[in-house]
């Protein structure tokens, strides 16, 4: 089949490395967001698709907006049978998916029906799942709602981040999307609709959902923390300045700290919770690189008795 992958940033490098080295099909085009600030410079930057597909020395559509009528004129000529999407990042009208014979195949990383929206591993990690995966579905109107061709899934690891849990889930998925675009192409495949029944919704994290509640049990600020890692990262404040908390890790035999007190050793940094205290264990203070937690109590001379939230 004859393909236009459409995707921007590195998670969906994998999908589209698939793609290519399985030579079944012919990707012809590439269709990813335009350039964008990048770095301490802030320069613009191809995005991460783009770059691959240059390298691969395929054409590169970068439209302002899919409802652009040049891009679309565009995709009618390059004439797509089917159209894999990872992580695009943009709204597809109706015009654009009437246009491939196959429509527009979407890998997202969730067990559909549950975590539609722009952050489902983000809501997974944050929620306590211990189960996810992703899922290849044809993209139609509603939010992630189309039948789905098929899934894996992926166990959500005790320390995972979503960093962590979304770069394993962009490999695995990689070959679910390859698997059902073959699928797609020889008739073997054909989408299931979706249940009613347990659908959840996972929208963009927002700087204060990432937010850390001291008055919530240690096991919901751990889940915060690892679930906004990397992005937009949890945080806190400190003497009126805000922290950004890269790790902590829960300590369950540690009790006595009131919600966001501190306790300061000289390897340690304990902080109370609505249950029992957790350790911090990697910090960013404002403005600087991320460090151990007891160097930034040590350097701030940060003291026992202090605390976080205020």
């Amino acid at each position: 089949m004859r393909l236009v992958f459409a995707g921007t940033p590195e998670v969906a490098v994998p999908s589209l490395d698939a793609l290519l080295s399985a030579g079944r099909h012919r990707v012809v085009a590439v269709v990813t967001r335009p350039d964008a600030p990048a770095g301490r410079g802030r320069r613009l930057a191809a995005s991460p698709v783009a770059e691959r597909a240059a390298e691969a020395g395929i054409e590169v559509l970068k439209p302002e907006t899919p409802r652009d009528p040049a891009f679309q004129d565009r995709l009618r000529e390059l004439a797509p049978d089917c159209c894999p999407v990872v992580a695009f990042g943009g709204l597809l009208p109706r015009a654009a998916l009437d246009i491939p014979p196959h429509g527009w195949v979407n890998l997202h990383f969730s067990l559909l029906p549950a975590w539609r929206g722009a952050a489902p591993v983000q809501h997974a990690v944050m929620a306590g799942d211990e189960i996810t995966g992703a899922s290849t579905f044809r993209i139609e109107k509603g939010l992630d709602s189309g039948p789905v061709y098929g899934t894996v899934t992926e166990r959500i690891r005790p320390t995972d981040t979503s960093g962590d849990l979304l770069t394993r889930l962009a490999f695995a998925g990689a070959g679910l999307l390859a698997a059902t675009v073959d699928g797609i192409a020889d008739g073997s495949l054909e989408p299931v609709p979706q249940p009613a029944e347990g659908v959840t919704m996972a929208p963009k994290l927002t700087v204060e959902d990432a937010r850390v509640d001291w008055k919530a049990p240690a096991l919901r600020v751990d889940r915060v923390v690892r679930g906004c890692s990397p992005a937009p990262g949890a945080w806190t404040v400190v003497r009126g300045e805000r922290l950004k908390l890269r790790q902590v890790a829960p300590v369950p035999g540690r009790t006595g700290l009131a919600p966001g007190e501190l306790a300061v050793g000289k390897h340690q940094v304990y902080a109370g919770t609505g249950s029992h205290a957790v350790e911090l264990l990697w910090v960013q203070p404002q403005g600087r690189k991320p460090m151990a937690a007891a160097d930034w109590a040590r350097g701030a001379r940060i003291s026992s008795g202090e605390r976080l939230g205020d």
